[in-house]
This record gives structure tokens, sequence and C-alpha cells, in this order.
């Protein structure tokens, strides 16, 4: 009867050590592994032009998130050579993807209107969402409502055309289509609205604290904005993404046959029928989105390899229209240019 009570005694001991594990465990996770990106920009640095280096992370082992390792200290980095006093745009961020080191910032936590760049985070949404990105999505009258009368950029597509969940989010992302955003997030959340709440849950998630989505496609609304430095933090995640890599680096894209498109359409990226050229010196821009509206001004959101690293720059603000000289590219151009290996 002792030895029945012992053992019984033990297996409580024994039991109530794993649940403290576990809990210990799972605390861990919450406060440290965290999924997403939500502590890769959280050291404090001077919000003026500056060219500083930012936090590091690490690869966790364990599975495909990162984990954040906060530097011994912070130092000048010297491997730009450009000051951002010289760009056009006003807002700006220079980021080394592999460690997410800021090599450079300029009034990166001073609220800006994004324009087409929140289809960054449109895209990436439901490409998470979607279980078969070749489910074929109906786009109804409804779909087009009001976008023709705010001018919004259109894909091409027509009510009652069926259409690859795919084929749509490379109409996002290229031609920046409206019709597009608007169609997935119906068929994923049922309106609009509701699609939103995902964008600002998935906002949350990754900290970006200092924005805030009212609606899929970028058109203006004053409660719509963000920062540059919280759209490196999206973007970084999102080339993560094998999906959302490929069709942000494409130039073109060719969709196949539809109900209404027997030939199929072809989308071009906005930002690659401004660029005269790829090339940078010892490098090339792979890929980028563009963003315009007269509040937001010229944005860009843009990736580049140099010599073997690659870099993400986002610019927003800069004065012009579609009628101008594209500043947000000359400003992307001049930043690859002058970093050095």
């Amino acid at each position: 009867m002792v030895r029945k009570v012992k053992k019984k005694k033990l297996g409580i001991r024994i039991f109530v050590a794993l649940l403290l594990m576990v809990g210990i465990a799972a605390f861990v996770y919450k406060s440290i592994i965290i999924p997403g990106y939500q502590h890769i920009f959280k050291e404090e640095y001077d919000d003026k032009t500056t060219s500083y280096s930012s936090l590091k992370i690490t690869p966790d082992s364990s599975d495909d998130r990162t984990t954040p390792v906060p530097p011994s200290k912070i130092e000048p980095d010297h491997s730009v050579s450009i000051s951002f006093d010289n760009l056009n745009s006003p807002n700006a961020i220079l980021i080394r993807l592999k460690d997410h080191n800021i090599l450079m910032q300029k009034n990166s936590e001073e609220k800006v209107y994004p324009a087409s760049l929140t289809k960054m985070m449109t895209a990436i949404v439901a490409i998470e969402e979607l279980p078969d990105l070749k489910e074929e999505i109906k786009l109804t009258n409804s779909t087009f409502q009001g976008l023709y009368e705010a001018d919004a950029s259109m894909a091409g597509f027509q009510p009652g055309e069926q259409v690859r969940a795919i084929d749509l989010l490379y109409g996002v992302m290229l031609p920046s289509g409206a019709e597009c955003c608007i169609g997935l997030a119906d068929q994923i959340a049922g309106s609009e609205q509701n699609f939103v709440k995902l964008m600002n849950q998935k906002a949350a998630d990754f900290g970006m604290e200092n924005t805030h989505f009212e609606n899929a496609t970028g058109l203006h609304n004053v409660n719509h904005y963000t920062t540059v430095k919280d759209l490196a933090i999206l973007l970084s995640y999102a080339l993560q993404n094998d999906t959302f890599r490929d069709i942000f680096t494409s130039s073109r894209y060719s969709t196949p046959p539809t109900n209404k498109h027997p030939g199929g359409i072809t989308f071009y990226s906005t930002m690659f029928e401004d660029l005269n050229t790829k090339n940078i010196i010892d490098g090339e821009i792979l890929g980028g989105k563009t963003g315009y509206t007269d509040e937001a001004g010229l944005c860009l959101a843009s990736l580049a390899k140099v010599g073997k690293q690659e870099y993400i720059l986002i610019s927003a603000g800069a004065k012009g229209d579609h009628h101008s000289e594209q500043y947000n590219i000359t400003d992307a151009l001049a930043v690859y240019n002058s970093i050095r290996k």
C-alpha cells in the first residue's frame, strides 16, 4: 500500500513537472519565436537621415521562422555612399535582406499613404488564405462597382469573367488591377470589408504598429496609412513566400484563355515598364511594385541584387505623377548604384 501511495505521488509530481515544462515552452514560443517579423526592426534609432545597422535575425533550425538577435551595439554602416538627403522621396528605407540590417533610412516612421503598395498585403493575405491557387473565381458586376469612378488602375478583366486565383494575383501585382483585389477579397472573406480585417490582423501579427488599412486596393482614405518601415517588414516577410516572390519579380505574365478573353491577357509590371534597364552596378533590379495617388505621391517597393546580396528599398512621397519623370524609380537606381559590396 505504501509503495502504491509513493508511486501515485511520484506520478503526480511527474505530471506537474510536465505541465510546467509545457507552460514554459509555450511562453518561450509566444515571447521569443513568434511567427513573422514582429521584432525585426524594434531597435530604437534616430529618425533623421541616418545610416544604421538594426536588429539582425538568425534562422531557427527547428522550422521556417526566425528569431531576432539584437546586436551588441549599433554602428554606422558605410556600405552605401549616397545620402538619403539627395533623394526625391521624403520617406525611404534600405534593408539588406539576408540579415535585415537597416543600411539607410529617411523619415522611416513618418505616416505615409501607401497607394498601390497596399496590394503587397492584399497579395500575401490572399496567397496564404487560398487553399488552391488554380481555383476559378467569377468576377461579378459588384466586383467593379465604384472602381472606374474612382479612376482605379485595372488589369482588364470583365464582369462575368471566370479567372483562376493565380491569374488574379498576377493582375493585382503587375498592372495593379483593382478588380483583381476585390475579386480575391470577395472570394476569401465574402466582402472587401471583411478581407480588410484580415489585412489589419496580419499587420498586427507582423508588428506593423503604425499601419491601418481601409481597403484592399490602396485608393486614398485618410485612415489608410502606413510607414516605409512597416512596409519593409511586410515585404521582407512576403518575399519568403515562393509564389509571392515569383509574382513580385515577374516583368510580364500571360493568363490562359477565359470565357471573356479567348486569347488570355498579358500583364506587364508597372515598374519594369518605367525602368529603362534592370541593370545596376554589379547587379540588377529583380522586382518591384509601384504606387501612386495625388496624396501619396510616387511610391516604390523594390528588390535588387548587388554582388551576392539582396536588398529591398521602400520609398514614398516623391513629387510627380504618371506623366512626369518617375522619381521613385530614379531614387531606386541611385540608391542601388551607390551600394558598395
